[in-house]
């Protein structure tokens, strides 16, 4: 018989419970009708002594025409003989591969081979900065995903951690190669970015030129405690709730570099750009919307440069989100704060603060910390 929309109304035929119908028009189209009431269009064939079945959708959903023409298509498959089941699973498996997935793979597998501390550079890379490609099967990243990354990643952090990041990501493509979980390296044909030395301090007034044109909004709020605290952009870009204290912003060892835990001080002014962020229901980030923190490094700096360059006539020397971390650390040390104290306001674990003096010294520090960044913060204020 020819199936139609009245056939999908037929009921099981005495003493069944599972009958298929046929098609005369294409071979293995047919209606599965079950006990229960249910009602399946399905195309099954034969590959070899073995016979496969394809689920095509429920009549209720699909419609005749349209599961008659897709059995059409899949009966062509199978004429020039391919195994349309076949494909159908491994898209499923490849599917459910995705980015995030893999990288915790290839992460479990690097964390046999690697340091302690290269394993958590790579692990910030991948689940970090390389976000914006968590949702995507790994397969199907293309070159101008990952080109999009390297972008937002250099405007936020600076040229050298970009090519680190791309590093990284060609890492677990290889790794991914080599293991078949992908036939490409979308990282191949993107530009690595030219380091330049990080010299690049920008002056009190080009902070406060920053500072006046930032508008509203979460990348106004990041950039100002950036400013004014000199922490890393994603420390800032990522702050919790549950980090903030009484008086104090607590990072746990997992969200700083070092994986040291690190307490700022909140002076008066980091508290009044904290307070007057919302709360949002079921949201423990401060900042940015759905999956992470703030992500929009990349367009919100082109267009606060567009914003100066009109309000100013003359565009602010070439600069990134990361020199704002060294103008602090150097407006610091201009206007008193002894070296030793900078290295705490900014988590430095090097210098004044290395071996077990560090160690000592770190909660008396805490004192000299918090007046720093109220200093800082006067010094600063536009």
């Amino acid at each position: 018989m020819k199936l139609t929309a009245k056939t999908s109304g037929l009921e099981l035929p005495p003493g069944k419970t599972d009958h298929i119908l046929w098609d005369d028009t294409v071979p293995g189209f047919g209606l599965r009708l079950r006990a229960g009431g249910s009602r399946n269009f399905v195309f099954q064939y034969k590959l070899g002594t073995k016979q496969r079945r394809i689920a095509l959708g429920a009549a209720s959903a699909i419609g005749v025409d349209r599961a008659r023409e897709a059995a059409r298509d899949l009966y062509a498959k199978v004429r020039l003989g391919q195994d349309p089941a076949a494909a159908k699973a491994e898209g499923r498996i490849m599917a459910a591969e995705t980015f995030a997935a893999v990288s915790r793979r290839f992460l479990d597998h690097q964390a046999k081979h690697l340091r302690p501390g290269s394993l958590t550079e790579i692990r910030r890379h991948l689940l970090k900065y390389a976000t914006p490609l968590h949702g995507l099967a790994l397969t199907k990243v293309e070159r101008r995903n990952v080109a999009g990354v390297i972008a937002a990643v250099s405007d936020s952090s600076g040229a050298v951690t970009a090519n680190r990041v791309r590093t990284t990501i060609g890492g677990l493509y290889s790794w991914a190669m080599q293991n078949g979980l992908a036939e490409a390296n979308p990282v191949v044909g993107t530009a690595r970015l030219r380091e330049r030395s990080r010299e690049r301090v920008l002056a009190p007034n080009e902070l406060g030129l920053i500072w006046r044109h930032l508008g509203d909004g979460h990348y106004a709020a990041v950039m100002q405690l950036l400013m004014l605290t000199g922490q890393r952009a994603s420390e800032i870009a990522d702050l919790r709730w549950s980090e903030i204290h009484g008086d104090t912003i607590v990072l746990p060892p997992e969200r700083t570099k070092n994986g040291r835990t690190h307490v700022i001080p909140i002076s008066t002014s980091v508290g009044a750009v904290i307070e007057a962020q919302p709360h949002r229901l079921g949201r423990d980030l401060i900042f940015g919307i759905g999956e992470g923190g703030f992500k929009g490094w990349h367009i919100r700096k082109q267009r606060l440069d567009a914003t100066i360059k009109a309000a100013t006539g003359k565009a602010l020397e070439p600069w990134t989100v990361h020199d704002i971390r060294r103008s602090v650390v150097t407006g610091m040390a201009e206007i008193g704060v002894a070296p030793h104290i900078v290295e705490a306001v900014v988590n430095h674990v090097s210098g004044h603060r290395a071996g077990s003096a560090g160690i000592y010294n770190k909660a008396r520090y805490q004192d000299e910390v918090r007046i720093a960044l109220q200093r800082w913060a006067d010094f600063l204020r536009v």
